[in-house]
């Protein structure tokens, strides 16, 4: 594969690179014109309140002008009352009217200002209130799964992580593209905004503290220059890594990978075998999706299966993981199971929780 050279990098980088931010989800909200009118329609509902308590005990108010009270007058004292204004040309002076403005008016008035300014407090309370969100939740976060590109790739490890029961608070997008982390985000996951080939946006999705890491970018040599990155960053992950030439699949490898997919080829086999034997290509396929009809499950050895062969097991085991090594089912050194192995085994979609629960 051939890596462009550093200075064609460096302006691509320059070119797109958005600037790194993470995004946590939100709640829907409603839009901004729909918020304002309806805090619009509250101030106008409270101004008429004010009016027709005016209105009411008109007769203890003084008008210093021409001494009676008439509706322009209450609307008018409501007006500059709510506003704070206060030019004292009509006052209340009966007891009645006093404990009115004292109960009453004076609350509507806090209430009227606080529909005001809520808009600014807002828009004030609301970096400050991101900002603690995004703290506790670099504090909290552990173990968990970084997705660095999500398109149809990324997008189908995130369907298959989900269906295996894991939580969506646990994985971490990482994508150039603002629309991308949006939508993410609108999904329920926590999003990152920038080139992934640069470690300071790895290390705002907390991939140092990462159990595993899918990278599954558009281009070959950027999943390379991720991987490297990575890798680097953090040394025990498990990182899993797409790529469309099969070509470039050592090359992952050596950059740090501990699994590659090449997905042109695993197409390009599927294709092959559905030709040869339609029925086993729909068996693969049902494999491949997870949540529906068989799935492959890595499950630990329980007490009860120590000692015993593989054939022996009440799942469908096909390869036994012991150590670094991966034993097939065949083989004569897979038997007997010892408690440290693990086994990859087939089972119903509706078990495959219960295979999952043994962890």
């Amino acid at each position: 594969m051939k890596l462009p050279n550093r200075d064609a990098m460096a302006r691509h980088v320059d070119e797109q690179l958005v600037a790194a931010r993470v995004k946590l989800p939100r709640r829907v909200v409603e839009r901004p014109l729909r918020q304002v009118s309806k805090r619009l329609l509250m101030a106008l509902l409270v101004l008429a309140v004010t009016v027709l308590l005016v209105w009411t005990d008109r007769s203890g108010y003084h008008d210093n002008a021409d001494g009676s009270v008439d509706f322009l007058d209450c609307l008018y004292y409501a007006t500059v009352t709510l506003s704070t204004t206060g030019y004292g040309d009509i006052v209340p002076y009966s007891d009645a009217a006093r404990l009115t403005n004292v109960l009453l008016v004076t609350p509507l008035r806090v209430l009227f200002l606080i529909i005001l300014v809520g808009t600014t407090l807002e828009v004030l309370t609301e970096r400050t209130r991101e900002e603690w969100r995004l703290n506790r939740w670099r504090s909290t976060l552990r173990d968990h799964t970084v997705i660095v590109g999500f398109g149809t790739k990324g997008r189908s490890a995130m369907k298959t992580l989900c269906a295996t029961g894991l939580r969506k608070d646990q994985i971490v997008i990482v994508d150039p593209s603002g629309k991308v982390i949006e939508t993410a985000n609108a999904e329920g996951f926590v999003g990152v905004v920038g080139d992934a080939t640069r470690s300071d946006v790895l290390l705002r999705a907390e991939l140092q503290k990462a159990r595993q890491v899918i990278i599954a970018p558009q281009r070959d040599d950027t999943a390379v220059l991720v991987t490297l990155t990575a890798r680097q960053l953090n040394r025990g992950a498990k990182i899993v890594a797409a790529v469309r030439e099969e070509e470039n699949a050592p090359l992952l490898r050596q950059s740090g990978a501990d699994a590659v997919i090449t997905s042109s080829g695993a197409a390009g086999r599927l294709l092959g075998l559905s030709v040869l034997s339609p029925s086993a290509g729909t068996v693969m396929e049902d494999l491949i999706q997870q949540g529906s009809g068989l799935d492959l499950v890595e499950r630990p050895v329980i007490k009860a299966e120590v000692g015993r062969s593989v054939r022996e097991t009440e799942d469908l085991v096909v390869s036994v993981v012991r150590g670094h090594r991966l034993l097939p089912y065949d083989d004569p050194a897979a038997s007997p199971l010892q408690l440290t192995d693990r086994l990859i085994t087939i089972v119903r979609a509706e078990n495959a929780a219960a295979a999952n629960g043994r962890e």
